[in-house]
């Protein structure tokens, strides 16, 4: 259900239009549940890992994707990434061609998933991962982009990534809150849970739930992926089309960026020339660098004019998903077992 997310979802005191819209938030969970249980999946030739969210808007869930087919390629595995292509035009099953294709064809997120590993866009996953096991390419495993409450595929390992700075929100089903069905429900859908949290972090969400869910908790942070030193002291216009800018935003500045202005768009949302023209002036009158997420940047390939002026000038800030402690090594450990798991299945 694309929706923009209001600021209220995650407001301290509780928001009249929660309870104004609680009505139909319980028709949208059990209309949910409903669809999950009714589910038919269809068990693929080969392994699938899934990386989802119980909630609507950005929690990270694409680094860990990248992450997992990094870390399986490394082992020696033959990845494939299937994703929905949210943004895009192609229903699919369509290999991505990251050389050609352009994220209003495919989606922002395909296009970042196939800088890692080869990935199929679908909006039918079953259909999906039909066309992964039969070919053009080699594939040993499945990493599922998206799709805790997709009931298509069956999944031998299912990851809910969990914004730690925010969590469940009201703890509201949508559109009363951020939760995509009731969260006990959901949980039971889920074998492992990562919380994205800030560096520095006490923890306290990883903590809550590690009382509430019986499987592994395991603790991450996003940290910028190379040299940041050109951040520091520079004057910089931040722009971001994603589901959490703000989480962008915060690490900019704990870099040492001098943020003279933010501007925020919708996740997903391809910028048109006036915006574009916009955030030139912008930085042409602050004297500034524009800077950006790699989402957005590559939803700028393939413009002309002012689109490709923006996409020239502006440089995208890379990240990726550090595990505090060993957290790291207990992921790998958990995704090899359930990949020997099905393997040494009948």
């Amino acid at each position: 259900m694309p929706l923009d997310e209001p600021a209220w979802w995650y407001a301290r005191a509780p928001h009249p239009l929660a309870s104004l819209l609680s009505p139909i938030a319980r028709l949208y969970g059990h209309v949910a549940v409903a669809r999950l249980k009714r589910g038919r999946p269809f068990r693929c030739p080969i392994p699938v890992l899934c990386v989802g969210n119980f909630t609507a808007g950005g929690t990270g869930k694409t680094p860990l994707a990248i992450a997992l087919c990094d870390q399986l390629a490394a082992a020696g595995e033959s990845v494939v990434a299937l994703t929905r292509g949210y943004g895009g035009t192609h229903k699919g099953p369509y290999w991505v061609d990251p050389a050609n294709d352009r994220a209003r064809e495919v989606g922002d997120e395909a296009l970042l998933l196939a800088a890692h590993a080869r990935t199929v866009v679908a909006r039918d996953r079953q259909a999906g991962a039909r066309a992964i096991t039969e070919g053009p390419h080699a594939a040993t495993v499945i990493v599922m982009d998206d799709g805790l409450q997709n009931p298509a595929l069956e999944k031998d390992l299912t990851i809910a990534v969990v914004d730690g700075s925010r969590g469940f929100g009201n703890g509201a089903v949508i559109p009363a809150g951020p939760l995509r069905a009731p969260l006990a429900f959901q949980l039971e859908l889920a074998d492992l849970i990562v919380v994205n949290e800030p560096v520095g972090s006490d923890g306290a969400i990883a903590e809550g739930l590690r009382r509430s869910f019986t499987g592994p908790v395991l603790r991450a942070s996003v940290v910028p992926r190379g040299d940041t030193e050109w951040l520091k002291g520079q004057p910089v216009i931040a722009w971001a089309g994603i589901g959490n800018p703000e989480r962008f935003f915060r690490l900019l500045e704990s870099l040492g960026a001098d943020v003279r202005a933010q501007r925020v768009f919708k996740d997903h949302h391809p910028l048109g020339t006036a915006e574009a023209a916009e955030l030139l002036a912008l930085a042409d009158t602050e004297k500034a660098l524009l800077v950006t997420t790699e989402k957005d940047l590559v939803r700028l390939k393939g413009g002309r004019g002012d689109l490709l002026a923006l996409a020239e000038t502006s440089r995208a800030l890379g990240i990726a998903l550090q595990f505090l402690g060993t957290d790291g090594e207990r992921l790998a450990e958990l995704v090899g077992s359930a990949l020997h798991g099905r393997r040494a299945a009948p």
